[in-house]
């Protein structure tokens, strides 16, 4: 092959010989201007999207380093549900009687014996019925109010009292207590009727009041004591009965069930 000699940077070969040629050096092609676009659109220019974990997320290896969350209880004011006492050597605790009871109740029946219950109840150191006692609207007169009725059950005193109609605003509360008046309670009473009389005799108002028993009260030798407030008209009237205030004694009294009616006995109690 023969190639024709052009100029001095090129060489003549024969034969089978390639001729090498160099090539041309690479160019770089000019940076090209940026050329302002012109938008007509009165949207934002859209602009990249850049993901970052929030600080307060761990990631999943710092939640590994860290262990398994700690889940914690409390009740609706925040307290805790669990409460530790330790008792010292000799102190027994104390557990309620009526818890007690429950726990007799159900051995009993467990060793087939007859179920036996120890009830507890008031009773009153004067008449239930006061309205139907001699005397009693001149002492009404006298003093303004008076303990009417009287009901003790399960559920807690009931009572009513009778007032002097001297005024349409006025107020009658229940002076109670369970510890000899080292600590005493207000219950108010609220209107039930008025009583109209026939001639020159006074009318009255009635008044229902309720004195809370709670369970733990329920014991031997307890006594409740009240006595009767009734303001009108800027002032006070009492029924103490007569200086000595109305009193209740807690009293038990023992009830065997029948075989057909201890199962609803023991869970009514």
């Amino acid at each position: 092959i023969v190639v024709p000699r052009t100029d001095s940077s090129r060489r003549l070969y024969t034969g089978i010989f390639p001729v090498a040629i160099r090539p041309p050096s690479p160019r770089t092609a000019p940076p090209r201007e940026r050329t302002a676009r012109r938008s007509f659109s009165c949207e934002p220019e859209p602009r990249p999207i850049m993901r970052r974990r929030a600080r307060s997320l761990p990631s999943s290896a710092e939640r590994q380093a860290r262990g398994s969350p700690r889940v914690r209880f409390v009740d609706s004011l925040g307290l805790e549900l669990e409460c530790v006492k330790l008792f010292e050597a000799g102190e027994d605790p104390a557990v309620p009687v009526h818890v007690m009871s429950r726990l007799l109740a159900s051995s009993e029946l467990a060793t087939g014996k007859s179920l036996e219950l120890t009830l507890p109840y008031f009773q009153p150191s004067f008449p239930g019925n006061m309205a139907g006692a001699p005397g009693f609207l001149r002492r009404l007169c006298r003093q303004r109010v008076c303990l009417e009725t009287i009901h003790c059950s399960e559920l807690g005193i009931a009572g009513t009292v009778q007032v002097l109609n001297q005024a349409f605003e006025k107020q009658v509360t229940v002076h109670y207590s369970f510890t000899d008046w080292k600590s005493a309670s207000d219950s108010k009473a609220s209107w039930v009727s008025t009583v109209h009389r026939d001639g020159a005799e006074p009318e009255s108002d009635v008044f229902r009041f309720r004195l809370p028993v709670p369970p733990f009260i329920l014991q031997p030798n307890v006594t409740l004591q009240f006595a009767i407030c009734f303001q009108v008209l800027g002032e006070e009237f009492w029924d103490n009965n007569d200086g000595h205030n109305y009193k209740l004694a807690c009293h038990t009294y023992k009830l065997i069930v029948p075989k057909e009616c201890e199962a609803s006995m023991v869970h009514f109690t």
